[in-house]
C-alpha cells in the first residue's frame, strides 16, 4: 500500500494556528479528507506579538522540514508581511541537492522566488493551508482541483489552465464565517492583445519591495511573463508599487503580463482600476500583451502556477498555457 503524500507546513510570517486556530484545522481535516498526510512544523500554535517565531525560529521551521524524510510537499501556513527576514537563513544548498515542492502565495513570494533565485528549482504559486484549504466549498474544491492537476497528479502537458467559473473576494470574519462566500461570475480581462511564450515569474506585488534587487531575487530576463497580484492596498499604493518595477527597468525586458484580481481594491475615489492604474505606470510605449484578472491571486478559487515554468500567453483568447 502506498503511503499518503505528507505536507509540511510552516509559517514564515503570521500565527495563523494561533490567532484563527478554527481556519487552520478547518485545512488541515479538508486536506486529510483528500487522503493527505499533514504534519504542522515546529511553530504550530505559537504566536511573538505579529509573527510565529523569532527570524531563525521561523528558518528553523523551514528548514527542519526541508530535512524531513517523511515530508514531500512544504506548505505555507498563511502568508503576512515578514518572511523576507528568514532568507538569509534558508538552506539553499540542502534544496538544490533534495529539491521538494514549496507551495504558498502573498508574502511566501519572498521564499518561492529566493529558492528558485539561489537553486534554480521552480516553486509553486498557489494555496496555502488555512487562507486557501480552510474555506468552504465550492471554492476551496475547486483551488484543490488545481492543486491536484499541477502538484499531486500533474496532468500532461502542454496544459490550458482553465477560467474558474466564479469567484469571491466577500469579505466575512474568519473565525465566525460558518458558510460559502458569494459566488460572481468569473471573466478574465484582455488590457492589451499579444501573444507570447516565456518564463513565468513574479507573484506578489507588496512583497516583492522586501527583497527586490538583492540575491535572494531573480533576475527578470527578456520576454519573461510577470505575474503580479495584490490584496487589500489602494491606487495610491499600487501606483507606487508598478513604480518600482518601470523604474527598475523591470517593464523593458518582459514579454507580458498577468495581473491577478486584486482581493477588496481600494480605488480612492478614483474609479480606477488595477489594471488602469498599470497603463498609466507603463506609460504609451508598452505595447505587450496584458491580461487581467487572472485567478492565481488573494481571491477563491486559486491556480497554481509553477515559478520557472514556461507558459503561452495570449491575451486576446484570454489563453494561458501551462508548458
Amino acid at each position: 500500500m502506498t503511503s499518503p503524500i505528507t505536507i509540511g507546513v510552516f509559517s514564515p510570517s503570521s500565527p495563523i494556528a494561533a490567532t484563527v486556530p478554527v481556519r487552520y484545522e478547518r485545512g488541515r481535516q479538508y486536506l486529510e479528507s483528500k487522503g493527505l498526510r499533514v504534519k504542522d512544523g515546529a511553530l504550530y500554535g505559537k504566536r511573538d506579538f505579529y509573527r510565529s517565531g523569532s527570524i531563525r525560529e521561523r528558518a528553523d521551521e523551514f528548514n527542519a522540514l526541508l530535512h524531513d524524510d517523511e515530508v514531500q510537499i512544504l506548505m505555507a501556513a498563511i502568508g503576512g508581511n515578514n518572511t523576507n527576514a528568514i532568507l538569509p537563513y534558508v538552506d539553499y544548498e540542502y534544496f538544490r541537492a533534495h529539491p521538494k515542492t514549496v507551495v504558498g502565495y502573498s508574502d511566501a513570494t519572498a521564499l518561492l522566488l529566493a529558492l528558485y533565485a539561489k537553486t534554480g528549482v521552480k516553486t509553486y504559486y498557489g494555496p496555502a493551508l488555512a487562507a486557501s484549504f480552510g474555506e468552504f466549498p465550492p471554492f476551496v474544491d475547486l483551488t484543490f482541483d488545481y492543486f491536484d492537476k499541477i502538484v499531486l497528479h500533474p496532468v500532461s502537458r502542454p496544459f490550458v489552465l482553465p477560467t474558474p467559473p466564479y469567484w469571491t473576494d466577500e469579505k466575512l470574519n474568519w473565525a465566525e464565517q460558518t458558510r460559502a462566500k458569494e459566488q460572481r461570475p468569473n471573466e478574465w480581462l484582455c488590457v492589451r492583445p499579444g501573444k507570447v511564450r516565456g518564463r513565468l515569474i513574479g507573484g506578489n506585488l507588496n512583497t516583492l519591495e522586501g527583497f527586490f534587487g538583492t540575491p535572494y531575487m531573480p533576475e527578470i530576463g527578456d520576454g519573461d511573463v510577470l505575474l503580479i497580484e495584490d490584496s487589500l492596498k489602494d491606487a495610491c499604493v499600487i501606483e507606487r508599487s508598478l513604480s518600482l518595477l518601470k523604474n527598475a527597468g523591470v517593464f523593458d525586458k518582459i514579454g507580458g503580463i498577468l495581473l491577478g484580481k486584486h482581493e477588496l481594491y481600494d480605488d480612492l475615489g478614483t474609479g480606477r482600476k488595477p489594471y488602469e492604474v498599470l497603463l498609466e505606470v507603463l506609460g504609451d510605449g508598452f505595447d505587450k500583451p496584458i491580461l487581467a484578472d487572472f485567478d492565481c491571486c488573494h481571491t477563491h478559487p486559486m491556480l497554481t502556477l509553477p515559478i520557472g515554468a514556461t507558459v503561452t500567453l495570449d491575451a486576446e483568447k484570454k489563453s494561458v498555457i501551462l508548458e
